[in-house]
């Protein structure tokens, strides 16, 4: 199946994916996490990108954002590999790309994804294998999100605001929510999507993205098309 050309909208929300070169890794010590997030920090307020969730994994990131702009994203992405990926070819003397290839978006349908979006980014760790929980992992917007700390890198959303009136609500409210596993479905459906580039929504959620993009936003069924009675 071809690839579409990427799709990101304003005011809409995307999961973004950054991988390294030939799955390598991207952070090798304590200090380049610490460095990539406060490039995210400032390149986000640069190119008026809003963080709710992310996940920094040793060979690549996820995260859950919104532009205020069509093309806030890739502005953004393209700050931080232009600071980040020199940064860490002087540390480990090294040459070359560390990125492989461009970063992959997917736009989401809100109402029905943002949660499961943001629970599949916060247990990456989990299912990884390199934490038994997710507050073990001390490299995700999840410890902000249940009030353990807080992170200056991430901008709540109001679907994170509608778990409760204050914020012991919302937290113990998402702590529970995260704590109800993923189904083999939704993690199938997400890691799909972000490999296709496809959106993540209802079908009247890809009408209205593509009547925005005035192009095809979904798939082709399967199959000959029906011929008229």
């Amino acid at each position: 199946m071809a690839r579409i050309a990427r799709l990101t909208f304003a005011d809409h929300q995307h999961h973004i994916i950054q991988r390294g070169n030939d799955k390598q890794l991207i952070f090798r010590e304590e200090g380049d996490y610490h460095y990539f997030i406060k490039l995210l920090l400032e390149s986000s307020k640069r190119h008026q990108v809003a963080i709710h969730c992310y996940v920094l994994m040793s060979n690549h990131i996820h995260l859950l954002a919104t532009p205020s702009t069509d093309d806030g994203l890739s502005h953004m992405m393209q700050w931080i590999g232009r600071q980040y990926v020199p940064y860490f070819n002087r540390r480990y003397d090294r040459v070359g790309t560390l990125w492989q290839g461009r970063f992959k978006s997917v736009v989401l349908d809100s109402e029905q994804y943002f949660m499961v979006c943001s629970r599949y980014i916060e247990l990456n760790p989990v299912r990884a294998g390199m934490a038994a929980t997710p507050a073990d992992y001390v490299w995700s917007s999840y410890l902000h999100h249940i009030g353990a700390k807080i992170d200056p890198l991430v901008t709540d959303h109001p679907l994170y605001w509608s778990l409760g009136n204050t914020p012991f609500q919302r937290e113990g409210a998402y702590r529970e929510l995260v704590e109800q596993a993923l189904t083999p479905k939704e993690i199938a459906e997400f890691r799909v999507a972000c490999m296709k580039g496809w959106p993540v929504g209802s079908p009247q959620f890809k009408e209205q993205l593509e009547k925005l993009a005035q192009c095809r936003v979904a798939p082709l069924k399967k199959g000959r098309p029906s011929l008229p009675e």
